[in-house]
């Protein structure tokens, strides 16, 4: 039953995610053509300044905030580093956002087969015990036991295997998506 559950809940994960880098990349991508073809970007934060549900929209948002923050104060000689910090620091939040329950994927991944393993060993235990309370070893006698084994077995692996490949994955895609934030940065 927890490895149903599980598999449930990490098909739930593995589609919110890819939902969520198709939104980012395509939002993403319309951000940066417009950053990078913008005169001001006191006008383009004018109009990003309530949208921050985008990373890299977020990340410029608190970058301008700080800029303009400094801009008209005596701390200009330590503007570099303090907007260095407010990216890095907001690079950060935001990749800490989209991994949100990247853990489960892992923990998933790697703890599911051995749940199965578990499952295995306890179902044949039962078998066992079956032949030494009623001391014959037909099939009769033996059959539920095993299945029951082998269905632990293999809900292990269907649980564990798409929590592997999608944590993989979206681990490689988020990495890749960091390092867009840090070159925009």
């Amino acid at each position: 039953l927890g490895l149903f559950i599980s598999s449930i809940w990490s098909w739930a994960i593995i589609i919110n995610k890819i939902k969520i880098i198709k939104k980012i990349n395509t939002v993403t991508k319309k951000f940066e053509d417009i950053f990078w073809s913008s005169s001001s970007l006191d006008d383009l934060y004018s109009k990003t300044e309530s949208k921050n549900d985008n990373p890299m929209i977020a990340i410029f948002n608190k970058a301008m905030i700080e800029w303009l923050r400094i801009r008209g104060t005596k701390l200009k000689d330590q503007m570099e580093s303090r907007l260095n910090n407010v990216l890095v620091s907001s690079i950060n939040n935001e990749m800490t956002k989209l991994e949100k329950n990247m853990i489960f994927l892992a923990s998933l991944g790697s703890a599911g087969p051995f749940v199965g393993l578990f499952g295995t060993v306890w179902g044949i235990m039962n078998s066992f015990q079956a032949i030494g309370v009623t001391k014959n070893t037909s099939l009769a006698v033996v059959a539920p036991g095993i299945a029951e084994a082998l269905f632990a077995t293999a809900l292990g692996l269907v649980a564990a295997i798409p929590a592997v490949i999608a944590f993989n994955k979206i681990s490689s895609v988020l990495d890749t998506y960091s390092l867009r934030l840090e070159t925009f940065a």
